[in-house]
């Protein structure tokens, strides 16, 4: 059965499947407060939508700046 997309592609993409497993966990979560706040609904579930950004390099890992709050 081939993934797609490949995971193993996306944790080179961010270094490891550690990495990946925990960028689309944070992702999605935000996504989901993003739109429970708005009252809209979504078409797709927030961990599919993390995955599509990583995949099409929209996500990266990066350090965040001193004082800046974690979404979600």
């Amino acid at each position: 059965m081939l993934l797609y997309p490949p995971v193993a592609e996306m944790a080179e993409m961010v270094g490891s499947r550690y990495q990946l497993v925990n960028i689309i966990a944070q992702r999605a979560r935000h996504i989901s407060k993003e739109f429970e706040d708005m009252g809209e609904p979504l078409d797709e579930k927030p961990v599919s939508i993390a995955i599509q950004e990583v995949y099409a390099g929209k996500l990266t890992l990066g350090r965040k700046s001193p004082g800046e709050a974690e979404p979600g």
